[in-house]
């Protein structure tokens, strides 16, 4: 493997690892709202969480130009009062990846969620702990596996996002050129099918092994909720 091969991969690793730590919060957020309460809207808010997995992602980078690019309004804001820009560089891809992998992130907490016994939770709040307290020592451990087995399915997504990125943040090797765009690229030089092949082997393996781990903590799930 080359220094330029090692470097997009590593560089999809920085992504696609941001993508997920920034996104794991609300994705939990919104969960815990689905699994938990009933509202007007519910249906709406469900389907917007679904909609970038059944938009063409083409769409989605557009969308994401449009209000994180550096004459959007939220790219703008992010700009004057983070210092943070998205626009042609790998926080865009970031942002991407975290937005296509957002859904993948939700449904598997949502599930762990729906599975859990409230019981524990309110005999918790009976013995006087605080909703804090029973957030942290029951809600979140016994939620883990689909965190966790959501995570794993995210970053895999995240780390092979192309229509998105493409889109959104362009291909700039060095700086937005992640594995999938690599990809593309190399399959566009007559001289690139060598290097193309080894970083789909790469891809192949990488997103492999994601859909086993994230198979195995959903059954361990599913045998949790039984018990």
């Amino acid at each position: 493997m080359g220094e330029t091969e090692l470097s997009i991969i590593l560089l999809s690793a920085r992504v696609a690892f941001t993508a997920i730590l920034c996104a794991l919060v609300p994705a939990f957020a919104v969960a815990w709202l689905l699994a938990r309460r009933e509202f007007p809207g519910k249906g709406v808010v469900q389907a917007l969480v679904t909609l970038p997995l059944v938009l063409p992602p083409v769409v989605t980078g557009y969308g994401l130009l449009i209000l994180f690019g550096s004459k959007g309004p939220l790219g703008q804001l992010f700009e004057n009062l983070f210092g943070i820009s998205f626009a042609f560089r790998w926080t865009g891809a970031a942002l991407a990846a975290g937005v296509m992998a957002f859904p993948l992130l939700v449904r598997p907490i949502r599930l762990s969620l729906e599975a859990m016994d409230q019981g524990f939770g309110e005999a918790a709040r009976t013995l006087g702990a605080s909703r804090l307290t029973v957030f942290f020592t029951v809600t979140l451990p016994l939620a883990l596996p689909g965190v966790i087995a959501g995570a794993v399915l995210g970053f895999a997504k995240a780390l092979g996002e192309f229509g998105a990125t493409i889109t959104f943040v362009s291909n700039i090797p060095g700086e937005t050129q992640t594995l999938s765009l690599a990809i593309y690229a190399l399959l566009q030089s007559p001289s690139g099918d060598a290097t193309a092949l080894r970083l789909i082997a790469i891809a192949v393996a990488l997103a492999f092994a994601a859909i086993v781990a994230s198979e195995y903590l959903a059954r361990r799930l599913t045998a949790g909720g039984r018990a």
